[in-house]
């Protein structure tokens, strides 16, 4: 597949004071129905993976951006629960964008990336968007949540609570907050801090047993993302 750019006009994000500048997407390279994808700003690159809505769908306003912990990543934890979902979600319908931050560890940075990634959701007709992140990147999904009208239900797995302050104002967005009981990086009193600093609508999914990455589960996490995002989107 030959490289071809998405849009022309610039787009300007801001987050807690930094700003960020979109210049639209060049599309790489295209693996079945999975495409890769160089997200365009003023501050670099950002590598992602687009699994587009099938034409016609019905539901292609709908989209989900998955981003990574404190190393980044195309895909997420449980492995390869990122791609995995994305490919479902797309035979039901809907989007989905895969990132890898510009910047890994770097909140401001990382939520601006994600916002970036909405923005480009957007302009490939999916306003209705999920966001979900691990580790490090609950953080950055909640903080992204807070702060776009696009995004429409809010999934940390595993989430820190550093810099998770905007807690309160992704509500009236859902929430659906994910941690094993085992987790030795994270403690699963980490999800229930942010679960108690939420307002409504939120739910929380603990797995007994289950470690930081979720391995342990991954076929019950699959299961019940497929399942929960498109029922919060089309609401």
């Amino acid at each position: 597949m030959n490289a071809s750019s998405q849009g022309s006009g610039a787009e300007t994000i801001s987050f807690a004071g930094r700003k960020l500048e979109w210049r639209g997407a060049t599309r790489e390279s295209a693996a079945g129905t999975v495409v890769a994808l160089k997200l365009h700003t003023d501050r670099g690159d950002i590598d992602a993976r687009f699994h587009p809505a099938p034409a016609g769908s019905a539901t292609k306003q709908l989209g989900v951006v998955w981003v990574g912990g404190a190393g980044g990543g195309l895909d997420g934890p449980a492995r390869g629960l990122y791609p995995a979902a994305s490919e479902q979600l797309q035979q039901a319908g809907i989007a989905s964008l895969r990132l890898h931050y510009r910047r890994p560890n770097e909140l401001r940075d990382c939520v601006l990336d994600t916002l970036a990634g909405v923005a480009f959701l957007a302009r490939e007709g999916a306003t209705r968007v999920a966001v979900v992140g691990h580790s490090f990147g609950g953080a950055v999904v909640i903080s992204a949540g807070a702060s776009s009208p696009n995004i429409k239900a809010v999934v940390p797995m595993s989430s820190q609570t550093s810099g998770t302050e905007l807690t309160p104002a992704v509500a009236p967005r859902p929430m659906l907050l994910i941690h094993g009981t085992n987790d030795d990086v994270l403690p699963d009193r980490c999800s229930r801090q942010i679960y108690a600093a939420a307002g409504e609508p939120k739910e929380i999914k603990l797995y007994p047993g289950a470690g930081h990455g979720l391995d342990e589960v991954r076929q019950e996490l699959l299961d019940l993302l497929v399942r929960w995002i498109p029922e919060k989107l089309a609401k």
